[in-house]
């Protein structure tokens, strides 16, 4: 089949019907043919997007079998999907997709001695990585999504990564293959004609002459097209290699083979600075001749401020290998010496490596936004020339760059001549969309002028495929067309990629999104205040569909790691509200039934804010889409229960004790949980017997001057003041003295987090209007709550842009440890002299940074690196009646486990109420602020 179109349209049909009907009696996987799931799969990585019937979730062989004999006979096209992190739109498809993340995901068996694995196609690669590590193994080909990528993915697009250089592409590590044929067949690829699909064998003799003179010589990462010349006899007639990099065009793969690598023992990273990206690219070919593991380029427009990379416009990341680490530190410096570059850094720490390579695996993401703000795109993401030739390509690539008015920064492996770029097309504009095409014939006319591959990584797919004539001339390109039909007779998988392709410039998925900007209710300021560009702005590389424990003390994104559902990431969630403004698939708006439920196991962590390469801010969209969800109707119970707390707590302060007794006895306590939507396992907090306003009004004037404001926030005024208590007394120790608002404040939080906006607002003009002496007098505002503060920053100015208070306050909210490093410069805290276990906060991890905090608590004796991920309790929605299982399996990620292996004496540290509150709940420990622990070592408190 060549349809390439919408087939049956974004509605549902009876055909549609039937076949769900159909594929519902004979695959024992999921089928599922919802809204939901149609929306989660209608784009990849890509600038492209296809609506499909359904999506099938096979447990098996026989379920995909099953399901491409139905689809078959239903004449519906079938795609293949691994992590959906395609660059190209192969990913991409009407008629049914298939994906392999739910059930076909296992490591089958490993053989050491021979160094094989067997594995599934729906295997993520660092589960496979980490699997083998202990024998001293690894599989060689690391693209930079391989925390979320499949092996069926990197098979099926030849993906290959930074290590190339050392260990090639996928099909240089594949061995054996099993798949299923378009036609039906189930076949075993590897040397040999044995298992090829009928015909094939007489194809490949009729053409010889073709597959021996057709193809680009010298070309380490000639990944377009399809790998015919892998059945040359003198290639050893590799069908597993010729299936390699087929894109899902060609069959289903069900389990593969795969070879792996001995892991050096030592490794030693050597970062060289360049003045620009062709001066680093030129100076690459001859670092491959002292063996390196990686040569990777980037340039300085892709780096975040302090980095940590030495001098330079451009860098190469070179990467040394040694049986000790003294071997690999003398392979970098020698290969140091022999570059000659503007600046050098060599790093042998591994969290040192970790974060430099973090940089650079970043890239991806931040290269889809342009130093001012301007959105980027893939579509011409990944050609490969020579290495030879990479200096004078990039020469001449940025000159069509500036021909063409377009900016694009470059990055990727330069050893092996890939370069990847994001470009500013404008793909919202039949303009803008016209020059896309121009410039792409262009640019795959320079590079075949380079001797290059259109293809250098991610496969050619609709971006490129149409192009292929270009490359590898008309003659070759029309045998990859019978090439295909060997394999798939009925057209059935994957059309429109590789052979007979789509147009580039077709089904881009900007086309359905609105053309004038959403009315909203936050200001978006780095979005230009269009809530379709926000959302835009998740391009799909899925870095929050990573199920391992977070890295470096990242956040991103507890609910996928507690579920493993797509519905459930910020990637998700992003395609959710796509489709709600496209208005297609997603046919109720604001008050479409899909969003709402993708979004109720958000935590709000605000973790993607900071973790995600290109910002996405999935807690500002969720609480933007509460308030329009529920504008104008009932809203659940704890909306008006936990959502309107501060207001509860002020009511109920004159009768704290009484409460705290009632709530004690248990029917009653569980009458006000089922009235308030609490889930029943949680436990009711205490309220205090004084507040911490209440404590403040009755202790006598000090003597300092005063030089900071403390904000009374509502979780530290009525169920922690002793933390306010304890942070006065520090601050006061430390010559700090410290105001606090004489009106009533407080940030909003709980309105914003459950999308009561018009409240939201109301509170915070009253707080601006309390606040303000404190501000004309340009003091520091002391937040002790990192939620609280975290919205005080980010929420505050983006709901009141035009009260320049707000901006302000903003600026002027500092956490307790940055208040005594600013305030407070020369003193030395009380050495406490203990080792310390607990989390930072994810909005202050998101939000405000903790490099104060790890300074104070180093300076204070307090030793040990606090966790990262989520408690999972994260304000109101571990309260929520149905999120105690997530909330629970947030918390067991990362937090509970380090707690409990902690020794005994150990201090258990947690700034947030929320974290102190779930410790105290799941694990029975109590934990306190870095405010309390201080104040306990002043003189005359212990």
């Amino acid at each position: 089949m060549g349809d390439t179109g919408d087939a049956g349209g974004p509605g549902r049909t009876g055909a549609s019907e039937a076949l769900e009907r159909e594929l519902r009696a004979l695959v024992r996987g999921e089928v599922d043919f919802s809204a939901g799931a149609r929306a989660l799969t209608t784009m990849d990585a890509s600038n492209y997007r296809r609506v499909p019937y359904g999506v099938v979730a096979p447990r098996d062989a026989e379920d995909v079998a099953a399901a491409l004999a139905v689809c078959r006979e239903h004449g519906v096209p079938v795609v293949p999907r691994g992590g959906g992190t395609s660059i190209a739109g192969q990913a991409t498809g009407t008629g049914v997709v298939l994906d392999f993340t739910r059930h076909l995901r296992s490591l089958l068996s490993v053989d050491v001695e021979a160094r094989t694995a067997v594995v599934q196609p729906g295997l993520v690669l660092d589960v496979l990585r980490e699997a083998v590590r202990p024998y001293g193994l690894t599989f060689g080909p690391d693209p930079s999504t391989h925390s979320r990528c499949t092996l069926g993915g990197m098979i099926g697009n030849n993906a290959c990564g930074s290590h190339s250089v050392a260990y090639g592409t996928t099909a240089d590590n594949v061995h054996g293959l099993v798949v299923v044929s378009g036609g039906g067949e189930p076949l075993r690829l590897g040397q040999g004609w044995t298992g090829a699909p009928a015909g094939l064998r007489d194809f490949t003799e009729r053409h010889l002459a073709a597959l021996r003179t057709g193809y680009p010589q010298d070309l380490p990462r000639r990944i377009s097209g399809y790998a015919m010349d892998a059945l040359l006899p003198e290639r050893g007639t590799d069908l597993a290699r010729a299936f390699c990099g087929s894109e899902g065009t060609l069959g289903v793969l069900t389990e593969a083979t795969v070879r792996l690598v001995e892991m050096p023992v030592a490794r030693a990273l050597a970062v060289l600075g360049y003045p620009d990206e062709s001066a680093a690219a030129e100076a690459a070919p001859a670092l491959l001749a002292y063996g390196p593991l990686t040569v990777e380029g980037m340039a300085a427009d892709l780096v975040r401020d302090g980095a940590g990379l030495p001098r330079g416009g451009a860098w190469l990341f070179v990467e040394t290998g040694g049986a000790t680490p003294v071997e690999a530190l003398a392979r970098a410096r020698e290969l140091v010496r022999a570059a000659a570059p503007l600046d050098a850094a060599v790093v042998t720490d591994p969290a040192g490596q970790r974060a430099l390579w973090r940089v650079r695996e970043d890239a991806a993401g931040t290269a889809t936004r342009m130093p001012d703000g301007t959105e980027a795109w893939p579509g011409w993401e990944d050609c490969a020339v020579p290495p030879a030739r990479l200096g004078p390509y990039l020469r001449d690539f940025r000159a069509l760059l500036r021909e063409h008015g377009l900016r694009g920064t470059p990055y990727g492996h330069f050893g092996d001549g890939c370069v990847h770029v994001r470009i500013d097309f404008d793909l919202m504009s039949t303009a803008g969309v016209a020059r896309f095409r121009r410039f792409s014939e262009e640019l795959a006319d320079l590079v075949a002028a380079h001797g290059g591959s259109l293809s250098g990584e991610h496969g050619d797919g609709q971006a490129r495929a149409e192009l292929l004539p270009k490359m590898y001339g008309d003659e070759l390109v029309a045998l990859f067309g019978q090439f295909k039909d060997v394999w798939d007779p009925a057209g059935l998988l994957n059309p429109g990629m590789l052979a007979r392709p789509a147009r580039l410039d077709e089904n881009l998925r900007f086309a359905v999104l609105p053309r004038r900007p959403v009315d909203v209710e936050f200001g978006y300021p780095q979005d230009g205040g269009d809530f379709s560009a926000a959302v835009r702005r998740c391009v799909g590389v899925a870095k929050c569909r990573t199920t391992e424990a977070s890295s470096g003390g990242g956040v991103m994104c507890p609910s996928f790691r507690a579920t493993g559902e797509e519905a459930h990431s910020t990637r998700g969630r992003a395609r959710l509200l796509h489709e709600m403004l496209a208005g297609e698939v997603v046919t109720g708006g604001w008050r479409s039934p899909e969003v709402r439920d993708a979004l109720d196991l958000c935590l709000s962590c605000k973790g993607c804010r900071s973790d995600c390469p290109v910002g996405v801010d999935m807690a500002t969209y969720k609480a933007e889409f509460l308030h329009h969800h529920y504008r104008g109707r009932p809203r659940p119970a704890s909306h008006y229960a936990m959502g309107r707390l501060p207001r509860w707590l002020r009511l109920a302060a004159p009768w704290a004790r009484s409460l705290n007794a009632l709530v004690r006895v248990r029917p009653l306590a569980a009458l006000v949980k089922r009235l308030a939507g609490i889930a029943p396992e949680r436990g009711l907090p205490v309220l205090a017997g004084e507040t911490f306003g209440g404590w403040v009004k009755g202790r006598p004037a000090g003597d300092l001057p005063v030089s900071a404001g403390l904000w009374p926030d509502t979780f530290t005024d009525h169920l922690s003041p002793q933390v306010g208590r304890a942070a006065v007394r520090v601050l006061e120790a430390a010559g700090v003295g410290v105001t606090v608002p004489s009106g009533r404040v407080c940030c909003g939080l709980t309105y914003v987090s459950t999308g009561q906006l018009t409240r939201a607002r109301a509170v915070l003009r009253r707080t601006l209007d309390a606040v303000e002496p404190l501000l004309d007098r340009g003091l520091p505002v002391v937040v002790l709550e990192p939620s609280c503060a975290a919205a005080l920053r980010t929420d505050l100015p983006e709901l009141l842009p035009d009260d320049p208070r707000a901006a302000r306050l903003a600026a002027a909210v500092r956490t307790f440890a940055q208040a005594l490093e600013e305030c407070a410069p020369e003193w030395i805290p009380p050495y406490v002299g203990r080792a310390v276990v607990g989390q930072t906060h994810c909005h202050q991890h998101a939000v405000l940074g903790d490099a104060a905090e790890r300074r104070l608590r180093e300076r204070a004796g307090l030793t040990g690196v606090l966790s990262g991920g989520c408690c999972g309790l994260a304000g109101n929605f571990g309260f929520e009646r149905g999120h105690w299982e997530v909330s629970v399996a947030c918390a067991e990620d990362e937090l509970l486990p380090a707690v409990r292996a902690a020794e005994p004496g150990t201090e258990v540290l947690a700034d947030g109420f929320s974290c102190r509150t779930q410790l105290e709940q799941l694990a029975g420990r109590r934990a306190r602020h870095l405010a309390e622990v201080l104040a306990e070592g002043l003189p005359g408190e212990g």
